[in-house]
């Protein structure tokens, strides 16, 4: 007689496996592997998505990769460097030479980071339900490619899949330099400067969206990506 054991065993086992891999188990390694991506090996390049398969980040993803990005050596490395340019320079916020004023300005750019990273990475990508990576396109015209880079921070895609006005990344970066006026000197602050830092970071993001796009990705380490098209892919729970 014929023993169909074995061949049922085999049926069961690839069913367990299949149901073992779901989008969210997908969503929490993309976002352990990005966060071993590092620009020279050494500074976090996170918020880069290489993967085609687009599932949505859960809260607490959101929050944890912004925890990691913050907490990053190499972030209070950037905001001791960027500190110590600005007392050469002597430019806003415009605190006291010497080391109080040095320390001051480190506080301030670490702040400054730190309130940029959580707000528009994490919290307002929460409550509107909103991508905070850059989906990095790769393939297609320069044009193309360029465009999607410059309006990253005006379209992002929305945890349903679609793509959608960045409402996170602008109101966000609004928002981070409105907290400015809690901690720059009185001369350093104001509506004026709260909307000229806003369109400052803006540009940043912009200018950083182009270099993920065209030069980043070759001095990125540990990148894992698929054949990329100009469109993420969607993964269905």
């Amino acid at each position: 007689m014929l023993d169909l054991g074995n061949i049922k065993l085999i049926v069961a086992a690839s069913i367990t496996d299949v149901a073992a891999t779901t989008p969210e188990k997908v969503a929490i390694q993309q976002v352990q592997l990005a966060e071993r991506q590092r620009l020279f090996g050494v500074l976090p390049n996170f918020y880069v998505a290489y993967d085609t398969r687009f599932i949505p980040l859960s809260p607490k993803l959101k929050f944890q990769l912004a925890l990691r990005t913050s907490t990053d050596a190499a972030t209070f490395l950037g905001a001791g460097f960027l500190a110590g340019i600005d007392q050469a320079s002597d430019v806003a916020p415009h605190y006291e030479q010497g080391a109080s004023g040095y320390a001051k300005r480190v506080g301030a750019a670490y702040t400054g980071a730190f309130t940029d990273i959580f707000l528009g990475g994490a919290v307002f990508p929460t409550l509107f339900k909103q991508d905070p990576r850059y989906f990095y396109q790769g393939t297609g015209s320069k044009k193309s490619r360029m465009l999607h880079a410059i309006s990253s921070p005006f379209v992002c895609m929305g945890d349903n899949g679609r793509w959608q006005p960045n409402y996170s990344s602008m109101v966000g970066d609004v928002a981070s330099s409105a907290m400015t006026n809690l901690y720059y000197p009185p001369i350093d602050r104001g509506g004026g400067l709260v909307v000229k830092g806003a369109i400052e970071i803006t540009g940043a993001r912009m200018v950083s969206s182009v270099l993920q796009e065209f030069v980043f990705r070759k001095l990125t380490t540990n990148t894992h990506h698929h054949v990329h098209n100009s469109k993420a892919r969607i993964v269905s729970p």
